[in-house]
């Protein structure tokens, strides 16, 4: 007898969620002050912000709850109703490819002032922009399934 098997796309709006969900958790940590993963808050700043300071902390916890929500919908955990769900899916969706290709083109300064030091740069076409881009889809497969 075979074991049931999870649709593809459930595993990926899963998937996409609890990334979602772990990065707000960092933001959570930031916010608290913590330099995770880096070694200090000047090396975080100048490789997650492209500047010289780490945002204050209310910055940090208002990413983190905006991550929360999107988790949330991505995952279809709110109790909000399917219309709603599906284009505050879409809405993230949007938002993340908007990041995703303006990160990709070395131009998120333009969305972010002051995010222009190398090691961002680097780092949002290597890393940021691509996970951007890859949660953007998988929000995409969560809003196909409502």
């Amino acid at each position: 007898m075979s074991s049931p098997t999870v649709p593809l796309p459930s595993v990926v709006s899963t998937v996409t969620a609890a990334a979602l969900g772990v990065i707000g958790v960092v933001h959570v940590a930031w916010g608290l002050g913590s330099s995770f993963p880096f070694r200090d808050r000047e090396t975080l700043a100048d490789t997650v912000v492209g500047s010289t300071a780490v945002p204050a902390a209310r910055e940090s916890f208002a990413v983190a709850a905006l991550l929360g929500i999107a988790a949330g919908l991505v995952a279809d955990v709110l109790p909000v109703p399917r219309r709603m769900r599906r284009s505050g899916v879409v809405g993230v969706a949007g938002v993340l490819a908007t990041r995703a290709a303006f990160g990709i083109t070395g131009n998120t300064e333009r969305l972010v002032a002051g995010s222009n030091s190398p090691r961002f740069v680097a780092a949002d076409r290597r890393v940021y922009a691509p996970l951007c881009a890859a949660l953007a889809v998988g929000a995409l497969v969560s809003a196909a399934r409502s």
